[in-house]
């Protein structure tokens, strides 16, 4: 099994965590987004152009939390995607809303502070920043009041949900995401980090173009 991604790519780092958890047997192939090579062989597996991708005997599937949940439907006793039905879409339901909504939230900060710099010379846009953060308090005081009396995002233990809620998360402190105030998210979000499948898959950011 071969998962195509970058290190610093928050998608790709949720299923690099799972598969880190689960200890699931993964080549993993670093593709350069910067290359023209790497990304037309990208555009031949997912059309979309962008990472993750797994490919499994032939079997070829991109979206980091269809992957993730593919990589621990192959994993027997595996805890992560409870297979009870009510849980299991409880699960399913934040993972969608990791990806419909905090996950852009936070995406429009970093590419205002973090990748914006590399890839077009300018500075951050304060009009969209204002709006990137709006959208976060809004989605992070969510998160937050549910994670009040919580360990977990879904029931006792780690699961799906967790990693996928998690990894976009990972910018914190590069992009100054403005997430110290919510006192249940932050404590949740230490208990990640603490994860060995975190600090396996904790890769230093390229520091910014004016600290270069």
């Amino acid at each position: 099994m071969r998962i195509y991604h970058h290190p610093i790519s928050s998608n790709a780092r949720r299923v690099a965590m799972l598969a880190a958890h689960l200890g699931a047997a993964v080549e993993f192939v670093e593709v350069d987004l910067m290359s023209a090579d790497d990304r037309r062989r990208l555009g031949e597996l997912n059309p979309n152009s962008k990472i993750p991708v797994l490919e499994d005997d032939g079997f070829v599937l991109w979206e980091s939390c269809a992957i993730m949940q593919y990589l621990a439907e192959k994993t027997p006793g595996q805890t992560v995607y409870p297979q009870d039905v009510r849980v299991r879409a409880d699960v399913n339901r934040w993972m969608f809303w990791a990806c419909q909504h905090l996950s852009p939230a936070i995406g429009v900060l970093t590419w205002e502070r973090i990748w914006k710099g590399y890839v077009t010379g300018q500075g951050p846009d304060a009009r969209e920043e204002e709006r990137g953060e709006s959208d976060l308090a809004d989605y992070a005081t969510v998160l937050d009041k549910h994670l009040a009396g919580r360990q977990w995002v879904v029931g006792d233990s780690l699961t799906l949900a967790d990693l996928a809620l998690a990894a976009p998360i990972m910018y914190l402190d590069q992009a100054a995401l403005p997430l110290g105030g919510y006192a249940n998210l932050m404590a949740w979000f230490g208990r990640m980090q603490q994860l060995p499948a975190w600090k396996r898959t904790q890769q230093a950011l390229p520091p910014q173009p004016a600290e270069a």
